[in-house]
């Protein structure tokens, strides 16, 4: 039995297609929803990198407060957390610190050349990770913009 499961996420709709089958077994178990965000400014020579990060975290956290609002909406138990700096890196240590059951994710999927020069980090979480993971792979589609 789940008591905590981590959901990272990274602002798209591919990382939150995983949130309808958390949400069923959220439910089911009476688990907590622990929603992470990790991010990174990226900064142009000559800007503030303090400020750059405070921005990024702050946008991060309102993000993941309006996802964790819909979720205790439907009565279930989700808190936030936001860590900065490498994904793979911060959703291992943030299981690792906490009380967390399972790690839950979307995977966008990607093979070939893109995880080549990309990598993936569910398949570092997968390798790495000292807790049970659960993979979705998305099948939202992404729509490609011309430049």
């Amino acid at each position: 039995m789940y008591k905590s499961i981590l959901v990272p996420l990274d602002g798209s709709k591919l990382a939150e297609a995983i949130l309808p089958e958390i949400e069923k077994v959220a439910s089911s178990m009476k688990a907590r929803i622990i929603l992470l965000r990790v991010c990174r400014a990226h900064v142009f020579p000559g800007k503030d990198p303090t400020k750059a990060e405070v921005e990024v975290i702050r946008v991060a956290e309102k993000y993941l407060n309006e996802i964790a609002q819909r979720l205790t909406a439907k009565d279930l138990d989700a808190e936030i957390h936001v860590r900065y700096g490498d994904v793979a890196d911060e959703i291992l240590s943030h299981s690792k610190r906490n009380e967390i059951d399972l790690i839950s994710m979307s995977t966008h999927g990607r093979s070939g050349l893109g995880r080549w020069l990309l990598g993936s980090v569910a398949e570092k979480i997968v390798r790495h990770s000292e807790k049970p993971v659960l993979l979705l792979r998305s099948k939202v589609k992404v729509e490609s913009k011309a430049i």
